[in-house]
């Protein structure tokens, strides 16, 4: 387990990951585009599930500042319709094929929580972050699969599965029990060998409205883990359904709270939206220059 320092002046945050034998630097924060290849994704489902709408978004996305661009072919919002391991790869494969050859210095990022649908992936495609929304929960592979092909992973906590996640979740204290859980995943993955982990407190999965926003309140407090942090707000119910607005409408509220993710020390920003977030890393990080 790992210990909460007292004084954040002794934190040593881990500021880059490996990548295709290179180091990819987190001194300022990234932006990771979102690029769901699914008809039936909350905000964007069947915008982009053809081979050709992904490439021109990929294309859109880098061409605004996008670093990361994260696929994905399985729908995990509430509800959504489950699909087996050969539908999500055969969404996947020609996408991911297609998007490292137009712009093969993109960094990719599979959103999966399956670990034979990651290991197919990197085995045909080379090394990719493996972002899996169930932190390894849902998949008891999927760590020894990490650290046998040695590839970045995303962390992420959820409570429950997509289908029941929204089913009455519920916590002692929300902050320490998702930090309980990361923490125990973190361990267990370094004691396999993984050293690029990145944390992600799971916005919206397996959290009331009220859980968010507690939670948001106190992400600074994931500085304790020493490792990158993503944050994932955008568009999300935490933010349409608390103004009483749609998906669609959501840019404004994504971008107040990546503005207040970066302030609590947020390295990746997971956004469907990319120009209005690299604007907002712009001005955050011109404000740090002149408060250091």
């Amino acid at each position: 387990m790992l210990a909460e320092k007292q004084d954040k002046k002794y934190y040593q945050k881990k500021k880059s990951f490996l990548y295709k034998g290179k180091l990819i630097d987190l001194s300022e924060p990234l932006v990771m585009g979102v690029l769901n290849i699914t008809p039936d994704s909350f905000y964007d489902g069947g915008r982009f599930n053809s081979v050709d709408t992904a490439i021109q978004q990929a294309a859109k996305m880098l061409d605004e500042g996008a670093t990361i661009i994260d696929i994905g072919a399985f729908s995990t919002r509430p509800g959504a319709d489950e699909i087996d391991e050969t539908e999500e790869l055969k969404r996947l494969m020609p996408v991911v094929t297609e998007i490292r050859a137009s712009f093969p210095d993109a960094i990719l990022s599979i959103d999966t929580f399956r670990s034979a649908v990651a290991e197919k992936v990197v085995e045909k495609h080379g090394d990719c972050i493996i972002n899996d929304i169930s932190g390894g929960t849902l998949d008891r592979r999927m760590f020894e699969t990490i650290s046998r092909l040695k590839v970045p992973y995303i962390l992420m906590h959820i409570q429950g599965t997509p289908r029941n996640m929204q089913q009455n979740p519920t916590y002692k204290n929300v902050t320490k029990d998702v930090i309980k859980q990361l923490s125990e995943g973190v361990y267990r993955l370094h004691e396999m060998g993984v050293s690029d982990v990145i944390i992600d407190a799971g916005f919206g999965f397996g959290k009331t409205l009220a859980h968010n926003y507690e939670l948001f309140n106190q992400l600074d407090t994931f500085r304790l883990f020493e490792l990158p942090v993503l944050v994932g707000v955008s568009r999300k119910s935490m933010i349409y359904k608390l103004l009483k607005i749609t998906p669609e409408e959501s840019l404004n509220g994504t971008t107040v709270l990546n503005t207040l993710a970066l302030q609590a020390g947020a390295d990746i920003l997971r956004v469907h939206d990319v120009k209005p977030a690299m604007e907002a890393v712009k001005i955050f990080n011109q404000l740090k220059r002149f408060a250091s």
